[in-house]
């Protein structure tokens, strides 16, 4: 590997994201608990020029270090994305991590480097790569739960979660190693000739398909491998359950177009694992709507509700065309907004030594201050696809992406349960304008957390009045990447 191979100008925002993580952890050994905000303001600055570094670097060699790792406009996008969710979870968090002792340096780095496993698996382009950065993210993210080494909760999830993300990791891994038995690469498009070319192995290539799927169910959340979402949403303080339930949603969306669309994308490969994500997308659907209406625990709630959008998002990879890639991109990039404004409302609503965790905190929210639950409104009506607002459009774009391919059934299926996930959030809806509330205190918070919910709320709603431009970029950014 030459200099002339490494080609480092398309990993710049990554190798920027790497310097200012290891400059945000030596400042933090020199300042004290009154200037921390000073490591704040450093890390939102790293995330900020990270994605202007990232929106503006159109080159034209697009692939770096020998081909193993690419910055083609999916990758462009979807980071671009990740780093404002990012952002936006340190700025919705700031009062509920300093009222528990999370503002602090370990916080910060440990998101900044989960950020960069992110944005290293988005732009895999070998599955050494991939595998890098997800296990870089997953690391990250087991420590994050655990931060909080006083409460028994958080420690008790953050050993599931690493437990069974090691799992995941090994029927991953060895689903890897079968496919490279089969084809004798790890580059993604080197399987991909092969494959093609019928060089490769069938009858392993389709024993390895299962354990990616496997591997890949897990990481999304997908049933029946969704057992450590609802007890990791539960145990972990919320600023951290919102990071898990965002940005790294939008990487996973990536980890399954490198694996299965471009590596494993082969029509006759592709119609065994399309099989496979329809008994997924199915089964998600289904536990997670019916499991989320027996929840009191909106934490719990709204994690069974992920297990769902999971499968509503898979829907877009079964029709097997450009066109539900395009539209199951829109599905995540939408749901993130989406459920970023819910858990920001959930921290809102806490304070120092109390959590508000239950349904019950969210009645009367009304009387309590009507933007915010007409925000909340706007977000519950959102993950229900309700029209007008942008819920709607992401699950009809997915629903006519498979109706396209012929699978009208799936669509009445997935209709259903909609209708049937729909009552649990409207029943917080409910809650919030029609219940007393058990206090009338007022909530308090910072000028820059009403800014950002506002925006949050309004976009869920201007996005479903005129998706077309988010649609036509994420359909864009897939057509050029494949």
């Amino acid at each position: 590997m030459t200099l002339a191979t490494l080609n480092i100008p398309p990993a710049a925002p990554e190798i920027f994201v790497l310097v200012m993580a290891c400059l945000v952890l030596v400042v933090d050994l020199f300042i004290d608990e009154t200037r921390r905000h000073i490591t704040y303001a450093l890390t939102l600055l790293t995330l900020a020029i990270a994605a202007v570094i990232t929106a503006s670097s159109g080159t034209q060699t697009p692939h770096a270090f020998n081909g193993m790792f690419v910055e083609d406009p999916m990758a462009q996008l979807l980071k671009v994305f990740i780093l404002i969710s990012v952002a936006a979870m340190l700025v919705y968090s700031r009062a509920y991590a300093r009222a528990r002792g999370l503002f602090r340096g370990e916080f910060f780095v440990l998101t900044l480097f989960a950020t960069l496993g992110m944005m290293v698996m988005v732009s895999a382009s070998h599955f050494l790569t991939l595998y890098l950065g997800l296990e870089l993210m997953s690391l990250c993210l087991y420590s994050l739960v655990a931060l909080t080494r006083d409460s028994a909760t958080a420690t008790e999830a953050a050993m599931k979660y690493f437990v069974l993300g090691a799992l995941a990791s090994g029927m991953l891994l060895y689903g890897l190693s079968m496919v490279y038995g089969a084809t004798g690469s790890l580059q993604i498009a080197e399987v991909a000739a092969k494959i093609a070319s019928h060089q490769a192995n069938g009858t392993l290539l389709v024993f390895g398909l299962v354990f990616v799927v496997s591997g890949l169910g897990f990481k999304l959340g997908a049933v029946p491998f969704h057992m450590w979402v609802p007890d990791v949403y539960q145990g972990a303080p919320t600023a951290i359950t919102l990071l898990i339930g965002s940005a790294p949603e939008l990487a996973a969306f990536a980890f399954v177009v490198r694996i299965l669309v471009q590596a494993l994308g082969d029509q006759a490969l592709a119609i065994e694992w399309q099989q496979m994500l329809i008994l997924l997308s199915v089964l998600s659907m289904a536990i997670g709507n019916v499991t989320a209406i027996a929840q009191s625990n909106i934490k719990r709630m709204l994690a069974y509700s992920t297990i769902s959008h999971m499968g509503f998002m898979l829907l877009g990879f079964i029709g097997g065309n450009v066109g539900g890639y395009g539209a199951a991109m829109f599905y995540i990039v939408t749901y993130v907004l989406t459920v970023g404004g819910a858990f920001a409302m959930i921290m809102l609503l806490s304070r120092e030594g109390f959590e508000a965790e239950t349904l019950d905190d969210f009645k009367g929210l009304n009387r309590r201050n009507p933007w915010y639950a007409f925000s909340m409104l706007l977000i519950m009506f959102s993950l229900a696809g309700i029209p007008p607002v942008v819920g709607f459009y992401a699950k009809l774009s997915v629903f006519q992406s498979i109706m396209q391919a012929g699978m009208t059934w799936l669509a009445i299926v997935a209709v259903l349960f909609s209708l049937i996930g729909a009552f649990y959030y409207l029943r917080v809806v409910k809650m919030m304008y029609f219940d007393e509330p058990l206090e009338d205190a007022a909530l308090i918070s910072t000028p820059d957390v009403r800014a950002l919910i506002s925006i949050n709320g309004l976009a869920v709603l201007v996005l479903g009045v005129l998706p077309g431009a988010l649609m036509g970029l994420c359909q864009r950014a897939i057509q050029a990447s494949l």
